[in-house]
């Protein structure tokens, strides 16, 4: 029985690399598209991912599914699902601040939408959060621009920008910025900052755990005891978030956070859920930002202060900074943000179809 074809192109986007695809190219049905996105990834418990396109790395283990937007004020839909490496299961509860950069470049590209002259805004609606961010971008002849001199870390070189301009993202997945209620909780013993303004993060302070916040990725991830407590308190922190079991889910995120050290605002190790990140996620630093501005916050007191309504926040990583924009709601609770703005790049690396076994999927019943 011949293979089942499914187009898909693979975009870098920001400091993530995922497989993009059209939602009428999959199955209508559910759990059948569920089925046919494992097969695309390779996600069914090898942690190589041999068998599929995942990276066998969370940073490449992504997957982007868009489809044009039926809401008068958003041009695309844009639905973040994440393979977990080494296991068998999917996850669509986060979302992916770096795959979303690269949304508005697949738009164009598969032709879901046009645009046209040297700069394009596309609308993306977050059908995970229920929230949208603006991409601009430049364009030539109809087509997205990716050579340019604006520079990410965690990503060779240089590309085009994209200004990504996200609304009300508050509560995202938990309903409320502070999901447990307060700015400080503590579990098994250790006080932490649940947080939701994009990202449900659970921020931590590193030296509670005997550390100094510089370790690198490897170094933390090789610590079983380290990860067995994160995983502890993530199991708690996340049923208070109101997120419910989160055992084989990929968020909370967890952020240690001790002092920056190379003139940011602070330093971060963020575990995405059980693997350290070689940088930080889009909206986990955005989360993670927030996290230090309430009074009595369980990370306040170990970032740099930032005054004014507009607050240029630079939150250093393993492989870098990430800088981030907060627009304050002078009229909003403490801490309010109305808007974040973040600058990303993306470049298209590869098109074609990818194919699944016609036993999973033939082709038929898809929008």
């Amino acid at each position: 029985m011949p293979q089942t074809a499914v187009p898909f192109m693979q975009i870098r986007g920001g400091s993530s690399k995922g497989v993009y695809l059209l939602r009428s190219d999959l199955p209508r049905e559910p759990a059948q598209r569920h089925d046919v996105l494992k097969w695309i990834m390779g996600a069914h418990g090898d942690p190589r991912q041999i068998d599929g396109l995942g990276g066998a790395n969370p940073l490449t283990s992504k997957i982007a599914i868009v489809s044009r937007s039926e809401r008068d004020d958003c041009d695309v839909d844009f639905q973040f699902v994440q393979a977990l490496v080494g296991e068998d299961e999917l996850d669509d509860s986060p979302n992916c601040g770096n795959l979303l950069a690269g949304v508005g470049a697949f738009a164009l590209e598969s032709g879901l939408i046009e645009r046209d002259g040297p700069r394009a805004e596309v609308r993306v609606f977050m059908t995970n959060s229920g929230k949208r961010c603006d991409l601009v971008f430049a364009t030539e002849g109809g087509r997205p621009v990716y050579e340019g001199d604006a520079a990410i870390d965690g990503v060779r070189g240089t590309a085009a920008p994209i200004i990504c301009r996200y609304h009300d993202l508050a509560g995202a997945l938990c309903g409320a910025l502070l999901p447990t209620g307060n700015a400080r909780d503590e579990f098994d013993g250790v006080a932490v900052t649940c947080v939701d303004n994009g990202m449900p993060v659970v921020c931590l302070r590193a030296e509670d755990f005997g550390l100094t916040g510089r370790e690198t990725p490897s170094a933390l991830n090789a610590d079983d005891e380290l990860k067995r407590r994160l995983e502890s308190i993530r199991l708690q922190a996340g049923a208070a978030m109101g997120l419910g079991d989160v055992a084989d889910k990929a968020v909370p995120k967890m952020c240690l956070v001790s002092p920056a050290e190379n003139g940011g605002h602070l330093n971060t190790r963020t575990f995405i859920p059980k693997v350290c990140h070689q940088a930080i996620g889009v909206l986990g630093a955005v989360s993670a930002a927030t996290a230090t501005l309430f009074e009595g916050s369980a990370v306040g007191d170990l970032a740099r202060p930032v005054h004014g309504e507009v607050k240029q926040m630079k939150i250093e990583h393993p492989s870098g900074h990430f800088d981030v924009q907060l627009e304050m709601d002078p009229d909003g609770e403490a801490a309010a943000v109305k808007r974040a703005g973040l600058l990303r790049t993306a470049r298209l690396i590869s098109r074609g179809d990818v194919y699944v076994p016609a036993s999973v999927w033939d082709g038929d019943n898809h929008d």
